[in-house]
């Protein structure tokens, strides 16, 4: 996991047990924007490990399973010896409720989506605009439910499908939620949250990216010491800040690899040159290599075959350059917490696995370089927020997510270089209407996609036989769930109009209107 031992920036911090639920990550962000540092073990931690991580308050997800069926998922034994705060959430408030002597039953009526909790009762945890009287609306997502509290506890909410939709122990500092206070849909769930680890737990709200940024400097300078770092950017966000951060602890001690894959949006290439040569002063290798990835990409149309080539390649370009400069005894990469969480299955230490959406494949044993993550604590939006704090551009830090295998993964079927560059001018065009209409910041991600289709087409006086694409435009706080951005059909005739008059070779504009639902990672 990203921290052993409490430091001076963890002092303050929440263990978040999962059982499993889609959105335990979406927990964990919640908790972080209070101003508190967290982590997430899998609920089947040892009762030592529990304690070894020296929180200030434990939170149960939910999870899928039912509490009613045997064997189904339970904290470790002891959990509630701990004298620690606790809440529960869905199946989290039910497995508190098993645990401590009440009783969950099937429910009658199941409750999916939007729901309403009246406040009958306060608690420490219903403050503001969760006091008594109020009625808030939330994300419901349960079919069992509780149908008798343990000794202690008694009710604060109630909605039309959960009796007991909010309950507590004060004594004890227990607490349930029948209902998912991390998602938007949950209005003012924030603020439950927030009154558990402040006014609950105690928490004081130090974390922030400017103490993050201090103290991460001095841990990159303790683990590092004197020796020599390369860092491999991608021309993406997580890479760039890591690599200023780094410059910033070690300076000339690092040296940057940039493999220019050419699968990079227009102008990316030559702006991620000018960022780290002319405005950061970072020593930087900027290995163009095109070519080398067009011919691994040959005549493969299979996406995941592609990441595998892709991946495989990045790899060799990186160890030609590094092995150029004479090498080195760290290797920086952006992993992120979420990184972390996914690929590394809390089975301890750090993963020698590029992340598959990045650069897919793993380093050379023979090149025997440690790992520096100095970004695996954090989620995207701080990533975001450490990148402001390091000086780096507005427009560079705010863009959109943009995957290591790029604009290969955007045109399904095979890669060439003549489909490359027509996608990368519908893509440009796309990108430049929404700026001028002032909607980038609006827009959680928007791209083009070139279709494996060509349609008959009449323009002017000619029939034509071209290609067509796609654009997608999805509105999201977080990436793990979006819906697509209600453009006016006015923007949408401009952009198409554009395109098929500036881009020769594409006769068919289409605009994709579908959603994400929650749980999975990426889009593309």
């Amino acid at each position: 996991m990203p921290t052993d031992k409490p430091d001076s920036l963890h002092n303050d911090r929440i263990l978040i047990l999962d059982f499993g639920s889609q959105l335990t990550q979406l927990i964990a962000r919640r908790v972080r924007e209070s101003g508190v540092y967290c982590e997430i073990l899998p609920f089947s931690v040892t009762i030592e490990r529990i304690r070894e991580f020296d929180a200030r308050g434990i939170i149960l997800s939910g999870g899928p399973a039912s509490v009613i069926d045997a064997g189904s998922p339970a904290p470790a034994a002891g959990i509630f010896d701990l004298g620690l705060p606790v809440m529960g959430i869905c199946y989290g408030q039910q497995t508190l409720c098993k645990e401590l002597g009440g009783t969950v039953d099937i429910g009658d009526t199941r409750e999916f989506g939007r729901a309403f909790v009246d406040i009958k009762e306060s608690c420490a945890l219903t403050q503001g605009d969760w006091a008594v009287g109020a009625r808030q609306q939330v994300w419901m997502s349960h079919g069992d439910r509780v149908t008798q509290l343990p000794p202690g506890f008694r009710t604060i909410g109630t909605s039309e499908g959960a009796p007991f939709a909010i309950i507590a122990d004060d004594t004890h500092k227990y607490y349930g939620l029948m209902f998912h206070p991390e998602v938007v849909h949950t209005q003012h769930g924030a603020a439950l949250i927030k009154s558990f680890t402040h006014d609950v737990c105690g928490c004081s709200g130090s974390w922030t990216m400017a103490a993050f940024r201090d103290e991460s400097i001095a841990r990159i300078r303790a683990q590092v010491g004197a020796h020599r770092v390369i860092c491999g950017l991608s021309g993406g966000v997580d890479s760039a800040v890591t690599a200023v951060l780094l410059h910033e602890a070690i300076g000339t001690q690092l040296t940057c690899i940039f493999v220019d894959n050419g699968l990079l949006r227009a102008g990316e290439a030559e702006e991620v040159v000018r960022l780290f040569r002319d405005q950061f002063n970072i020593p930087l290798i900027h290995s163009s290599s095109a070519d080398k990835f067009l011919d691994a990409l040959a005549g493969l149309t299979d996406p995941e075959l592609k990441r595998k080539a892709i991946g495989k390649t990045f790899i060799e370009v990186f160890e030609h350059e590094s092995l150029a400069i004479g090498g080195a005894d760290f290797l920086a990469q952006g992993t992120l917490y979420p990184d972390v969480i996914e690929s590394v299955s809390f089975t301890g230490g750090p993963s020698v696995t590029i992340k598959s959406h990045h650069n897919v494949g793993g380093l050379p044993a023979h090149m025997r370089m440690k790992l520096v993550e100095p970004l695996r604590e954090l989620f995207k939006d701080e990533v975001r927020v450490l990148g402001r704090e390091l000086g780096l551009p507005e427009h560079f830090v705010g863009r959109h997510p943009f995957p290591g295998p790029g604009l290969a993964i955007r045109i399904p079927g095979d890669i060439t270089r003549e489909k490359l560059e027509l996608l990368r001018k519908v893509d440009t065009i796309f990108l430049e209407e929404i700026r001028n209409a002032g909607l980038y910041d609006a827009i959680w991600q928007a791209f083009a996609v070139l279709l494996p289709v060509r349609t008959v087409g009449v323009m002017g006086d000619g029939r034509s036989y071209d290609q067509a694409c796609a654009l997608r435009a999805v509105t999201s706080t977080d990436g793990m769930t979006a819906d697509y951005y209600p453009f006016p059909h006015e923007f949408l005739g401009q952009v198409a109009t554009r395109i098929i008059n500036e881009v020769r070779g594409i006769n068919r504009v289409t605009y994709d209107i579908t959603s994400k639902p929650p749980g999975t990672i990426e889009w593309e």
